[in-house]
């Protein structure tokens, strides 16, 4: 998940949390709110009654009577408005029947909804009610009941809560809105960052980052740049460094090959040449003598078979004495020749070869090399066909094509432990080029792209 829209769900996470507990204080102070006015109506009716009780008292004189009078009618307007909304009393004298009165509960507000009728219940229960005894002159003039209408609390605590709810969603709202654009304009730098190492994994390492206004972001731009900067530096070093192996590996090459043709190819010559002088002079008198040197000498053939293909393998003077073209099609014509399991491999090439330069040559036949190893070890190919361009247009670039019909896989090829397609990409990058290796119709595709300078006189 993108950063921004983590940091956004975690704001509105905690903005729906804070809203849940403001829900919640709201509708436990609505809770204890009609309580109080449940108490408070009690507290004011029956110092409303007792007052009624006195004033009748006086105007008949019955302050020195031993007995209460009936009380007046306390039902009255007046009575009414000291009554909180929601809320109604029972009275009545201690030998007549109790009298009930409530305020209006349509003024609270439209009836609730069933789903928080339930959640209200649920969660505190019904409102118990007050019962109060009224005394006058020391005396039980009757009993008081406070209670609050259920549905007229539930009308109320909803008329509370649905208006805070509405105001406090539409803050909430605007808040994730205008926190979403402050973030995402402070976390725009994060996506140059983020961009900046891509490119470097793709090895792009000239882009630089520049100043940021918030200092942690300057502080990781100068982390990526100092990062690029050292992995110029280790990259060069490294080309600098295979570069100097590659051409170590061919003077070794050549060295071995030389040591190979002069010492080893002349003892083969000549143990070839004195196996036919034993076999010429034992052939009549010591048959198996002359059978033995036979032996021998088809033994010298076959190595000196096994020494051309190495010497073929090894040798890339040829190059600096023949140019790539002829090395090239020598090379498909061993390949022919030393093919056992039928496979023909062809060879087109265009463009002047000629004029690329010897470290840019030996590169690409061993590029080449490697290659048909590769068609050969891990497939089995009917026909290979390498094709090599040299395009001198606007960006002068050797573009090398090797595709076979052997049916392998790329993932095998991903895999491979070997250091095969290691030596190629380092041989490319070494010039700047690219690798690509790619499933062709019935094997495997490589393509090679090497950019080259500009073709001069050879």
């Amino acid at each position: 998940m993108r950063l921004l829209a983590l940091l956004i769900i975690r704001l509105m996470a905690v903005v729906l949390a804070c809203l849940a507990v403001a829900i919640g204080c709201l509708v436990l102070e609505t809770h204890r709110s009609i309580e109080a006015d449940v108490a408070g109506t009690s507290l004011r009716i029956s110092q409303r009654l007792q007052a009624l009780y006195w004033q009748r008292l006086l105007w008949r004189d019955g302050t020195q009577r031993g007995t209460l009078i009936p009380l007046p009618d306390w039902k009255s307007v007046e009575t009414q408005s000291i009554i909180s909304p929601g809320v109604c009393v029972t009275f009545g004298l201690r030998d007549e029947d109790r009298q009930r009165l409530c305020s209006q509960v349509e003024a609270l507000g439209p009836p609730a909804p069933t789903w928080f009728s339930d959640l209200y219940i649920a969660a505190f229960g019904a409102y118990a009610p007050i019962e109060q005894k009224i005394s006058v002159n020391s005396q039980n003039a009757g009993t008081l009941e406070t209670a609050v209408d259920s549905e007229a609390a539930l009308r109320r605590a909803w008329r509370e809560i649905s208006n805070v709810v509405d105001v406090a969603l539409s803050l909430a709202l605007g808040i994730a809105i205008l926190a979403a654009l402050m973030i995402g304009h402070t976390l725009l730098p994060a996506r140059a960052i983020i961009f900046a190492l891509q490119r470097l994994g793709e090895g792009n390492l000239s882009l630089r980052l520049g100043k940021f206004k918030s200092a942690d972001f300057n502080h990781i731009a100068t982390a990526v740049n100092g990062l690029a900067a050292t992995l110029t530096q280790t990259n060069t070093e490294r080309m600098a460094l295979t570069a100097r192996l590659f051409q170590v590996q061919e003077e070794e090459r050549r060295a071995l090959a030389r040591d190979l043709h002069d010492d080893f190819g002349q003892a083969l010559t000549a143990t070839v040449a004195l196996a036919t002088i034993i076999e010429n002079s034992a052939m009549h008198d010591r048959p198996d003598i002359a059978a033995d040197a036979r032996a021998i000498a088809r033994t010298q053939e076959h190595m000196m078979g096994a020494l051309r293909t190495t010497l073929v393998r090894l040798r890339s003077q040829s190059i600096e004495e023949i140019g790539l073209e002829a090395s090239l099609r020598q090379l498909i014509t061993d390949f022919n020749a030393q093919s056992n399991s039928g496979a023909v491999f062809r060879l087109q090439m265009t463009g002047q070869l000629e004029l690329l330069k010897r470290r840019v040559a030996v590169d690409l036949y061993r590029i080449v090399q490697e290659c048909l190893t590769n068609a050969i070890k891990h497939g089995k190919p009917s026909e290979v066909i390498v094709s090599l361009d040299h395009l001198s247009a606007r960006q002068p670039h050797v573009s090398l094509t090797i595709e076979d019909d052997g049916g392998g896989d790329i993932e095998h090829v991903h895999k491979s432990s070997g250091y095969g397609i290691l030596g190629i990409r380092e041989r490319l990058a070494g010039h700047g080029g690219s690798l690509s290796i790619a499933n062709s119709a019935k094997g495997v595709r490589v393509i090679a792209l090497m950019p080259v300078e500009q073709a001069t006189t050879a």
